[in-house]
């Protein structure tokens, strides 16, 4: 019997392009947990780069990590100043839209 080597899923390893950072993020703002849009961010945070990340939103690399862990309840400037740094912008749009 030959061992199988299982490793652990990181979502991070499947976001290679924008096109697929962006899709992601807008399935976790579809949902009503702000612990899974923080997930997800943090998912794009480490796809990217988490010291650039920092660096390019303005603020230390350890209070990145602390803003977007589960549980976190980051200011809305802090979550601005990383959508910004990473190209990206938050948007509204009917719930009509949603539920189509």
């Amino acid at each position: 019997m030959s061992k199988k080597i299982v490793t652990r899923f990181d979502a991070a390893d499947y976001l290679d392009s924008e096109e697929a950072m962006v899709a992601y993020l807008n399935a976790a703002m579809e949902e009503d947990d702000p612990d899974i849009l923080l997930a997800a961010m943090a998912d794009v945070a480490k796809a990217v780069g988490m010291s650039k990340l920092a660096k390019d939103a303005g603020i230390g690399r350890e209070s990145l990590y602390k803003a977007l862990k589960p549980g976190a309840q980051p200011r809305y400037q802090t979550i601005h100043k990383v959508m910004n740094a990473l190209g990206m912008t938050l948007q509204a749009k009917p719930r009509s839209a949603v539920m189509q």
